[in-house]
């Protein structure tokens, strides 16, 4: 699968590729029942292809995704309202991936936080059973 991003040598390209490596929060956004854009702030893995988001199992967002599968994900932009980074692509709710405290890459960008707010793994992998993968097909920016 060929990729949807920027070529890491330009500006743009490498700021791209720093955040998605380094930045623990993206923002989803999934389109509710009534047609209302539902932003939520996420925990994600980038594994070069994709992003793998873990969902509360009970969340509305996956009968949404169900619904229509069109999501956008976007990183905070800084005071001055740069650095804008923006997504589209598919959503998929996807069982069949490991489960988030079985998953070691996301078990150790994420451990401080799970600590702090969950204390194992396991207990957040408990509550956010759900693991959605998400493919983008655009990207945008400035």
């Amino acid at each position: 699968m060929s990729t949807v991003l920027p070529d890491p040598s330009t500006p743009f390209g490498e700021r791209v590729a720093r955040r998605l490596r380094d930045e623990p929060i993206i923002w989803l956004t999934i389109v509710g029942a009534d047609g209302t854009p539902q932003p939520n702030p996420v925990w994600f893995l980038w594994d070069g292809e994709s992003f793998l988001v873990y969902s509360l199992n009970s969340a509305k967002r996956l009968d949404h995704i169900q619904r229509s599968a069109k999501v956008s994900l976007h990183f905070n932009g800084d005071s001055a309202g740069d650095d804008i980074i923006v997504f589209t692509g598919a959503a998929q709710v996807r069982p069949e991936e490991p489960q988030a405290d079985k998953n070691g890459p996301y078990v150790e960008k994420y451990k401080e936080f799970i600590a702090r707010l969950f204390q194992t793994p396991e207990r957040f992998a408990a509550l956010y059973s759900a693991p959605l993968r998400i493919r983008p097909t655009r990207v945008r920016g400035h």
